[in-house]
């Protein structure tokens, strides 16, 4: 019987916890290149803070929109960029996966929508004062995803 293609996937963002997840994943889950692992690279650029005419925020002109646009798409090819390069360093191939909205919420989706058996994430280490106010992408993945995920800080 042939096994499974396991899918790994890891969340990244400009951060260093999230650079230094990757790396460790690379080293300890990746590390054996008999087996049959798929990398998988996910990026969640946050929603645009436009909002129409009836449901209140802010309203731009379409030349703006396209510069917010266009930023945030730049910020998420660098972000993939310098993660492939990390993965091509050990010549490890990936898949790039680029989603949009709140971060926790797009995370847990993508990883029941591609069905990945793991999901490694990098850790602020925000503290508990910071954690309540701020929220915590990384504990509420680790409650809510449907697979094991792996918390890794940063030493």
């Amino acid at each position: 019987m042939e096994e499974k293609e396991q899918k790994i996937m890891v969340a990244v963002d400009q951060s260093q916890e999230s650079m230094h997840a990757l790396s460790w994943c690379l080293s300890n889950l990746i590390s054996d290149t008999n087996n049959k692992k798929k990398l998988v690279l996910l990026h969640v650029k946050p929603p645009p803070a436009v909002r129409s005419f009836d449901t209140g925020g802010y309203v731009f002109s379409p030349e703006v929109i396209a510069a917010m646009e266009k930023y945030s798409m730049e910020l998420a090819n660098s972000v993939m960029d310098k993660a492939e390069a990390i993965c091509n360093a050990k010549d490890i191939i990936t898949e790039r996966v680029i989603g949009m909205g709140d971060a926790k919420n797009v995370i847990c989706s993508t990883v029941l929508k591609l069905d990945a058996d793991t999901l490694v994430m990098g850790s602020h280490g925000y503290g508990f004062f910071k954690r309540t106010l701020f929220g915590s992408v990384s504990d509420h993945c680790a409650k809510h995803a449907k697979c094991p995920v792996i918390i890794v800080k940063q030493p």
